[in-house]
């Protein structure tokens, strides 16, 4: 199947507002959640002044993209209203994007309110972990807006993912799912499409490591790759350990996703991925 996948003509340059961003060399994006019930605690920052020390600390460690988020979609996670996830994100980015100019700032949302409200702060990229799903209007609002997309396979939603991980076949079933949208996002104008399979998303962790092995295969689409493994269950749980224990486990398997063709590695711990990334350089030859 490499040999093939070398056949895909994946894009390598992202068009950040008219510059170029190469992904020749992976890059990393780093989690920023202004959220009070992320998973990860260690990864939620609730003042802007923590905010920004945690911004310039990652930015000091290699990332090239900080994606701020204002909704958890960790598996059952509380349900918030536009109004309430609007409040979280909006001043954030502005302070981040003002004290950072030269920062790629990434919104995490669903909501096309959300995203629209959040590149007019300074956003420059939407990330929407449900690829459209749950808001009917964000195909055509990013293209409006003309900022690359991060494309994510889920089903459902946070609430109700968990229940819906019965596929006639996981990767043909995934595949033909963002297809599908990638056809539509171009029709809106969209050309700048990054591929998230969505890793513990409407996925048991036995599925997650079947996309995970076989994540060239999403070169298919000829649109790069982002793996978002960091700290996740598929690890913690195979190790009996915690997400706050886990990583080791994700530089394991960030590892695994480079080989297997990732450009972006969306992360908690920069300098881990960034050094992960540097040996990847060299192992890779």
């Amino acid at each position: 199947m490499k040999a093939k996948d070398n056949l895909f003509q994946v894009k390598t340059t992202l068009n950040i507002r008219g510059n170029l961003v190469s992904l020749e060399t992976p890059k990393v994006m780093g989690i920023l959640n202004v959220t009070p019930d992320s998973f990860y605690a260690e990864s939620r920052a609730d003042s802007i002044d923590q905010i920004l020390k945690r911004a310039e600390q990652m930015l000091i460690e290699g990332a090239s993209i900080l994606d701020i988020g204002g909704y958890s979609t960790r598996p059952g996670a509380d349900d918030i209203s536009p109004a309430e996830e609007l409040e979280r994100v909006v001043e954030p980015i502005k302070s981040i994007s003002q004290r950072f100019p030269e920062a790629i700032i990434s919104i995490d949302t669903f909501r096309a309110e959300v995203a629209k409200a959040a590149v007019d702060a300074g956003a420059t990229m939407v990330n929407d972990v449900s690829g459209g799903n749950l808001d009917n209007k964000m195909f055509e609002t990013v293209g409006q807006l003309k900022v690359p997309y991060v494309l994510m396979h889920m089903r459902g939603t946070p609430q109700t993912m968990k229940s819906l991980v019965n596929y006639d076949h996981l990767l043909n079933d995934i595949l033909f799912e963002l297809d599908e949208k990638c056809h539509r996002l171009i029709e809106h104008g969209v050309y700048d499409i990054l591929i998230d399979p969505g890793f513990g998303f409407a996925k048991t962790i036995d599925q997650n490591y079947e996309i995970l092995r076989n994540l060239g295969l999403f070169k298919r689409l000829n649109h790069p790759i982002l793996a978002g493994l960091s700290r996740k269950s598929m690890i913690y749980k195979r190790l009996d350990s915690t997400a706050d224990e886990a990583l080791n486990g994700t530089t394991a398997l960030n590892m695994a996703a480079l080989i297997n063709g990732a450009s972006i590695l969306r992360v908690h711990d920069v300098k881990a991925a960034t050094e992960t990334i540097t040996l990847y350089e060299a192992y890779k030859g």
